[in-house]
């Protein structure tokens, strides 16, 4: 794992779903896993689900930095820097 200059943006943050994608159940869709905002909590379905919510939400929003929000799964993920920190 890397450092990278965006860990100042990590907040102490509450999941705003513990159901699924929040973006996915709005419009009815699937995903395949899921992806916490380590900025504001948002819930959203990574890059193999089939609207990519996560990604969009960091790009719309600059919130860099997310977490596997999987059972198991203890990695973040650092969008701008493309790498897991």
């Amino acid at each position: 794992m890397t450092t990278c200059g965006h860990l100042d943006q990590i907040r102490d943050v509450t999941p705003d779903s513990t159901e699924g994608c929040s973006d996915c159940l709005a419009i009815g869709s699937g995903w395949v896993h899921l992806r916490e905002c380590l900025t504001c909590g948002h819930v959203a379905c990574c890059d193999s689900s089939p609207n990519r919510h996560a990604t969009a939400h960091a790009d719309g929003s600059g919130h860099p930095i997310v977490r596997s929000f999987e059972p198991g799964e203890a990695w973040r993920w650092c969008y701008p820097d493309q790498s897991l920190v």
